[in-house]
């Protein structure tokens, strides 16, 4: 018996070594991560904290606002880089926040800001500190019930919207397993700073191959974006949250589609492995009055990389039916 209880003993001590180790880690990587890849924008306030973003002007008069928003597991440079330098050179001032709890932005009220619904108020808030009332919505995966939130819910800011590879409607077979324990209050706290980071760092390469499957990913693409940054404990449970709430969210939302106003454009690819694109971007266009939908042949869960040119065609496509339906109001 006391040979069972000294062998008890030993793993337990054993186990919280090794627990107490990777803690370190996690926490020595975080801080390495942290410092390596810095806020490269500026902060816009919202009730209980700040937002972080990044923009490009143009260089002559503006067309108009178009707002990037990001899907899980990322941060403002995902849609930025390949879209923004592109769309100011049309005449667009382009904004790319990092959704609350994402990159360096604030998660003012913790869980609660997992809602599409309460990031597009946060987002407004920071967006009209800027002077921002109203701009095209521009939402790529998760943030495509983000960008529909917008046009339903802040239908007076959406001038248009504009769907990239979207996430819209419920789905079969739900998230992958880790988002459950990664979202627990409970089990959360231990699992993202003890778990996550040392597992992340071995997962992330062929995390990011099978977003862009079947093309490659850009060339350095995780250093260019920062997508590291996922890893820290606090955004790996603001990112776990955000998914492992997201079908229960758009299930309610979705009915609603129908009452969208806002001019809509639709861009996705055929060999989309992450998101049913028959089931989200097809459904869009059927329950979206008006909408467009391009099918990209060929293209994966990325379009803003593979083809950016289509979805800049988009944007522009949105912001000329804007245009004319804000004429034919005047008129």
């Amino acid at each position: 018996m006391r040979s069972l209880v000294r062998g008890a003993a030993w793993a337990a001590g054993l186990v919280l070594a090794s627990s107490a180790g990777l803690f370190g880690f996690s926490m020595v990587e975080a801080a390495r991560i942290a410092a390596q890849y810095p806020a490269t924008g500026s902060f816009m306030p919202v009730s209980g904290g700040r937002l972080h973003y990044t923009e490009r002007r143009p260089d002559g008069p503006s067309r108009g606002t178009v707002i990037l928003l990001h899907g899980a597991t990322g941060n403002q440079a995902d849609v930025m880089l390949p879209l923004g330098d592109r769309l100011a050179a049309l005449g667009f001032r382009v904004i790319a926040p990092d959704r609350p709890g994402h990159g360096w932005s604030d998660r003012p009220d913790g869980e609660s800001d997992a809602s599409p619904a309460r990031q597009a108020i946060l987002i407004r808030q920071g967006l009209e500190s800027l002077g921002i009332h109203h701009a095209i919505v521009l939402g790529h995966s998760w943030s495509g019930a983000l960008a529909v939130n917008f046009a339903l819910d802040q239908a007076d800011f959406t001038d248009g919207l504009v769907l990239v590879a979207p996430v819209t409607h419920p789905w079969p077979g739900g998230v992958a397993w880790y988002y459950g324990p990664a979202a627990s209050p409970s089990i959360g706290p231990i699992f993202n700073h003890v778990l996550t980071m040392p597992v992340g760092l071995t997962m992330l390469d062929a995390g990011v191959r099978s977003v862009f499957e079947p093309q490659a990913p850009p060339p350095d693409f995780a250093n260019r974006t920062g997508v590291y940054l996922v890893l820290r404990p606090s955004e790996f449970t603001a990112n776990a949250q955000d998914v492992f709430h997201l079908e229960d969210f758009v299930e309610q939302q979705a009915p609603r589609m129908g009452r969208i106003t806002a001019p809509t454009a639709i861009v996705t690819g055929d060999s989309d492995s992450v998101v049913l694109t028959r089931l989200h971007s097809y459904g869009s266009e059927r329950d979206i009055p008006g909408a467009t939908l391009k099918v990209l042949a060929g293209v994966g869960h990325s379009p803003h990389w593979a083809d950016p040119a289509s979805v800049v065609a988009a944007v522009v496509s949105v912001a000329d039916r804007a245009d004319a339906k804000r004429r034919t109001v005047q008129d």
